[in-house]
């Protein structure tokens, strides 16, 4: 058994098609049925079920997929500490990060690139709840997510800023004066918001519970661009946090209001497997991002 083996099964298990794996590897579809079956000779147990096509992994099959992941990661990991004795980190450093956390993301990876110009990143935007899966799975190094509101397991955690909430609205008398607005009252605008598997949207209904309010959100999209399309370009009105005006800066015909009664912030930091070793991409992530003040950086 080798670890191309290994990584012949978790393609199987990823793609549940033999062609497909096979393509993903680079290696023909007999090749990773054979590098397959040898494993299976070499363990002494059947690993897939078979037939006409993929039905699954057997019992013995998803336990040495689960191994076979730690493996994989863990000679990744090795390699790329090797490489950074030799001329600096390398590697793939993969991150999943919230939508609403995407504004500000490049502040952390630009300063990454030009430190270790030899990695590759690769960012995903991702549910929180897929985020806790990459992390669990191993498919992900860094995920960017809240870190106090709903519960996060197996993972080592770095505090990043804060996340306040502004009210974006277009501009009309009586509205453009102001500098803040309670939770209770933009609850009656014409509202665009996330949709409801989105963490920030079930924040934002959580504080509009609290005001009393109930939302009926017209729009509700999973994406920020089409948030943003919206609010340019139609008469409606949103939430969102503090950190994407500073990516949208000042917009002529909105208006920014800070939402108040109440006052409300949660924590968004960068989460990573709490496993021992970390993969050096990893680990050189987390220290970079102790270094960066991001409250500071979002205000330039």
């Amino acid at each position: 058994m080798i670890l191309r083996h290994l990584e012949f099964l978790t393609a199987l298990a990823r793609e549940r098609h033999f062609a497909r794996a096979a393509a993903s590897c680079h290696v023909t579809q007999s090749t990773l049925s054979a590098g397959i079956k040898q494993m299976e000779e070499s363990l002494g147990v059947l690993l897939v079920e078979r037939g006409q096509r993929f039905l699954g992994l057997t019992p013995e099959g998803e336990k040495v997929l689960e191994w076979a992941k730690h493996v994989i990661v863990d000679y990744e990991g090795l390699q790329q500490s090797l490489s950074e004795m030799r001329r600096g980190l390398t590697g793939y450093l993969k991150i999943g990060a919230i939508p609403v956390t995407l504004p500000v993301i490049s502040l952390l990876t630009t300063p990454f690139a030009k430190l270790h110009p030899h990695t590759h990143i690769v960012i995903r935007s991702l549910t929180s709840i897929e985020i806790q899966r990459g992390i669990d799975e191993l498919t992900l190094d860094i995920g960017v997510t809240y870190l106090d509101n709903e519960p996060l397991a197996r993972v080592r955690r770095l505090q990043l800023y804060p996340e306040h909430y502004v009210f974006l609205t277009r501009k009309s008398p009586g509205v453009e004066e102001r500098k803040t607005i309670p939770w209770a009252e933009a609850a009656n605008y014409p509202l665009c918001l996330l949709t409801s598997d989105m963490q920030n949207r079930r924040i934002i209904d959580m504080h509009f519970r609290g005001a009393g309010a109930t939302v009926n959100a017209a729009i509700e999209t999973n994406s920020l661009i089409t948030l943003w399309s919206h609010l340019k370009f139609g008469q409606w009105s949103t939430v969102v946090p503090n950190s994407f005006l500073s990516l949208i800066g000042n917009v002529d015909g909105l208006v920014a209001l800070a939402l108040v009664e109440p006052d409300a912030a949660h924590v968004v930091g960068l989460v990573a497997s709490d496993r021992d070793p970390l993969p050096p991409v990893a680990r050189a992530f987390l220290d970079l991002a102790k270094q960066v003040n991001l409250n500071e950086e979002m205000k330039r």
